[in-house]
């Protein structure tokens, strides 16, 4: 597969944002891998509040952490160099190889306002790039190194590809392909409705030089018979000269990670995991508070995953009465989720909660907001502010960001996860919640029925998930019992496969593998009237 001493390539890019992007990627990959292709993920620009720690250290979009695994290789810094992570409207945190290096205005990444104003320990204006348009070399060498050591390298694109006002800086969908010669597949959801014109006006928006590496299209969340489909995907071959590759079904349950938002709207159950009955007498009700900002809400899926617990995303104080469990998730603004918890009257019932002995989990931002007092001259820049004193703990922010993947023992279980905070806590009291092998004190507090940490993602190490669900069932006296056999890990890789599956059974994979191997045919025809 090799095209010069490099692997092949291909940029999946979509109709619009959500369109299935990543998980056509992770298809791919996961079909590849199957066939014995050493294969690895790419997205030369995320924007996302769900990453993930390498074991290198980096910082990550989760999406790529996701599709790594699907490709059966670990993740580093190389599949996403450049991670923008919203912290308001008009300003995002820039993390380039896995490290923050500043914060910048939509403006100023765009190319038209002021360079990224540095808030990390390790960066500085000079190190800082100017703009997005700067970082097409970076980004481009990152793939050229995949590239150098992948049979095929699988890239994602970013929202659409026609978003004609960014062309000119574009590093992540047309501006890459180009550069690297990538054919590109654009994938549409059909079941938000106009997927013909989405595929045809995509097209017709682009350069002559960028439609001729448009090479073919996919639909995505197909309903119903495919033979009623087909005389408008021939119809479209006939104004495009492009083939449509697939039609994957909507499937339910795929439940894998996500990097721009919660797949379901407030007050829906988490995810799209299919109901199962409990393994006990009762069912277990999980509130998760949906603060702004909310990061790494994949935290809960492992909750989702078991058989009985219904986990709902709320946002009012009535909402968390039959709660058996509220959690207070991760969040990119610690102050201004805990004044949001403040103007919703979800403090005072939190406060009411700990009251009465219920059980309250605050992961990593939660965890700080559950704290005593919050000092941020760094996130939000207020200074002092007061938390919700639930937790004997103080909380300072540090310039430098904490990226780790520790491991340790809690309730007397196994546990690991990853850190991904500037929040530095002093714990000043209760019983520690996370210890190393010698019971020497690594993360979080507990008192009461009150428990905070920093590590996200340790709900996925089973004993230990199982043993904290025990607990909190019976301190909410449920009668609800863990099922002794959930693996979170299995659960995830059946999704892969299901994922792999969709693509090996509902797209022309020859002609994928020949895109991959030779790249977008020659003489693909030019759809008028370009762009502007």
């Amino acid at each position: 597969m090799s095209r010069g001493g490099r692997g092949g390539g291909l940029l999946i890019a979509g109709t619009t944002s959500d369109a299935g992007k990543s998980v056509v990627t992770a298809g791919i990959c996961r079909w590849l891998v199957r066939r014995g292709v050493k294969v690895a993920p790419f997205k030369g620009q995320n924007m996302s509040l769900n990453s993930f720690v390498t074991r290198e250290g980096a910082e990550i979009g989760r999406a790529q952490a996701m599709q790594a695994q699907a490709a059966r290789v670990e993740p580093t810094a190389l599949m996403n160099p450049v991670l923008l992570k919203p912290g308001g409207d008009r300003s995002s945190q820039v993390v380039l190889m896995g490290r923050p290096v500043g914060e910048m205005s939509a403006r100023g990444y765009f190319g038209s306002g002021p360079a990224a104003e540095p808030r990390s320990a390790d960066a500085s204006p000079g190190r800082t790039p100017h703009g997005r348009e700067a970082l097409l070399g970076p980004v481009l060498e990152c793939l050229e190194r995949l590239r150098g050591t992948y049979d095929a390298v699988i890239c994602e694109g970013a929202g659409s590809p026609a978003e004609i006002n960014l062309r000119r800086t574009d590093i992540v969908n047309m501006g890459i392909a180009r550069a690297a010669r990538l054919p590109v597949v654009v994938v549409g959801d059909i079941d938000r409705g106009g997927v013909f014109a989405s595929f045809f006006g995509t097209t017709a928006l682009l350069a002559p030089e960028d439609q001729e590496l448009i090479a073919g299209y996919l639909v995505n969340k197909f309903r119903g018979d495919v033979s009623l489909l087909e005389p408008g995907l021939a119809m479209l071959r006939g104004l495009t000269g492009r083939s449509t590759l697939g039609v994957l079904p909507f499937r339910h349950g795929l439940g894998i990670d996500e990097e721009d938002g919660l797949r379901v709207s407030l007050r829906g159950a988490v995810r799209e995991s299919p109901a199962t009955p409990p393994y006990g007498e009762d069912v277990l009700r999980v509130a998760v508070c949906a603060v702004p900002l909310m990061s790494n809400f994949t935290d809960v899926d492992a909750l989702a995953a078991e058989p009985g617990v219904v986990v709902r995303f709320v946002d009012r104080p009535e909402e968390l009465a039959d709660a058996d469990l509220v959690v207070v998730p991760g969040t990119r603004g610690t102050v201004k989720a805990l004044a949001w918890l403040r103007e919703r009257g979800l403090a005072d019932a939190l406060a009411w909660r700990a009251a009465e002995g219920r059980p309250v989990l605050g992961i990593c931002g939660g965890y700080q907001i559950l704290g005593e007092h919050i000092d941020d001259e760094v996130e939000s820049r207020a200074g002092a502010v007061p938390g919700l004193g639930l937790l004997p703990v103080r909380v300072r922010f540090a310039r430098e960001k904490t990226l780790a993947r520790p491991v340790g023992v809690a309730l007397g279980e196994a546990v690991e996860g990853y850190e991904i905070h500037h929040g530095v806590a002093e714990v000043r009291g209760g019983d520690v919640f996370v210890s190393d092998a010698d019971g020497r004190a690594l993360d979080g507090c507990r008192v009461g029925a009150v428990t905070g940490t920093h590590w996200h993602g340790a709900l996925e190490s089973d004993a230990f998930r199982r043993r904290f669900l025990t607990e909190v069932a019976r301190t909410a006296g449920r009668r609800f019992v863990p099922a002794p056999d959930t693996s979170f890990g299995v659960l995830r890789e059946e999704q892969l496969d299901l994922l792999g599956d969709l693509i090996e059974e509902h797209a022309d994979t020859d002609a994928l593998m020949r895109l991959i191997e030779e790249g977008a045919p020659a003489g693909l025809p030019f759809i008028p009237p370009g762009a502007p």
